[in-house]
């Protein structure tokens, strides 16, 4: 959709402003025009909702905007079939059920299989028919009931355990990597008299370099594209590719740009929500992907950040999207376009994706994996199975 921005008239502007103002970030009145106090609230349902910030309602803006419409019991929740109902309330039904013990998955607002499953779990301890639909007397229940799970975030030990159980080992994982853009979409694109660089060339380029060390290791290693101009997928396909092939692992490349051109460095984001709900293991990856890139590259360190973007809320694994530079930055940009720096980039990469692996009280100090060695050890271990 072309996306509604300052100085738009409307139906749909007006729903906008009706769906802000019931969420507390907007004056109730003002028509249907989009003027400088919808574009405030816009910016700020935004930035509470962990998307990127600019004002204007664009596809996936006005996809949260719907789902915030909805209230924990204003409607009947079931697993629909291929579109599964979305939406704030089906949100914090996950959050409920996490909190009592019953696996629901990610907290993502999506009815899936997964979440019916724990409804049906939760009728069925109740006395209810487990039909996984949350209908009035499922609701009924879900209120005389508290929290049950106790010793940390529900989702946190879920994950952390089944991380735990799956071994330290790289070989025979399936890792998904997502060169950003592509197609008819560059990214960032600069010029300078000759020279051009574009974003969707850089990540294929530093992707393709992932891909081969990582098969190395033994790892089942898929592209979500490739260098082909005919080709780039959106981000619900990229996330669907990573469900479908069974992905252990995501890992989303981009470049960063800005106006300033002082602005430079690194940033790594995973899934999670204003209410502090977030992926653990998506979480924890980030982290440990951001420091070994600010360790063995020396890039300005521009932390990590929780963000409900499709592309993480969709895919159900450990997934990251990390912005390694800015093209826009004098200073990056000639670290980017050399070949060494991108192949620090990619061993930092996959010193965070070992590291996750390994039991929080036997991690290794942050640059400390020599990844020439595990490549090795690990493809030694391959033949040898």
């Amino acid at each position: 959709m072309r996306p509604i921005r300052l100085g738009a008239r409307g139906p749909a502007v007006r729903e906008i402003r009706s769906i802000l103002t019931s969420v507390q970030l907007l004056d109730e009145g003002g028509g249907d025009e989009f003027d400088a106090a919808t574009e405030r609230g816009v910016r700020a349902f935004q930035q509470s909702r962990g998307l990127s910030v600019d004002g204007r309602v664009g596809a996936e803006t006005w996809r949260a905007l719907d789902a915030a419409r909805w209230h924990l019991g204003a409607r009947t929740l079931y697993h629909a079939i291929p579109a599964p109902l979305t939406g704030d309330d089906v949100r914090v039904l996950q959050e409920r059920l996490l909190e009592m013990g019953f696996d629901a998955g990610r907290s993502d607002g999506i009815y899936g299989m997964r979440t019916a499953r724990a409804v049906a779990q939760f009728q069925r301890e109740v006395g209810l028919t487990p039909d996984g639909t949350c209908g009035p007397h499922t609701m009924h229940a879900l209120r005389r009931l508290g929290r049950k799970v106790i010793g940390g975030r529900p989702q946190w030990l879920r994950e952390s355990d089944a991380l735990r159980q799956s071994g330290t080992t790289l070989v025979g994982r399936v890792v998904v990597i997502d060169p950003g853009h592509g197609g008819s979409d560059p990214g960032v694109v600069v010029s300078d008299g000759p020279q051009r660089w574009t974003e969707a060339e850089i990540v294929h380029d530093l992707a393709s370099r992932l891909e081969g060390r990582l098969a190395a290791a033994g790892m089942r290693v898929h592209l979500t594209r490739g260098p082909a101009l005919a080709e780039g997928p959106d981000d619900a396909a990229r996330a669907a590719l990573a469900n479908d092939v069974g992905a252990d692992v995501f890992i989303s490349l981009h470049l960063d740009h800005h106006p300033n051109p002082d602005a430079e460095g690194v940033a790594c984001y995973h899934f999670g929500t204003d209410n502090g709900v977030t992926s653990a293991t998506g979480e924890r990856l980030a982290g440990l992907v951001q420091r070994e890139i600010v360790s063995r590259t020396g890039l300005l360190d521009c932390r990590t950040h929780a963000k409900s973007w499709e592309l993480l809320r969709f895919t159900r694994m450990p997934a990251i999207r990390a912005e390694v530079g800015y093209l826009t930055s004098p200073r990056d940009r000639a670290r980017l376009i050399d070949p060494r720096f991108r192949d620090r980039v990619v061993e930092s990469i996959i010193a965070g994706v070992q590291r996750m692996y390994f039991p929080i009280e036997q991690d290794v100090p942050t640059g400390s994996i020599d990844v020439s060695e595990l490549r090795a050890r690990l493809t030694a271990g391959t033949r040898a199975e």
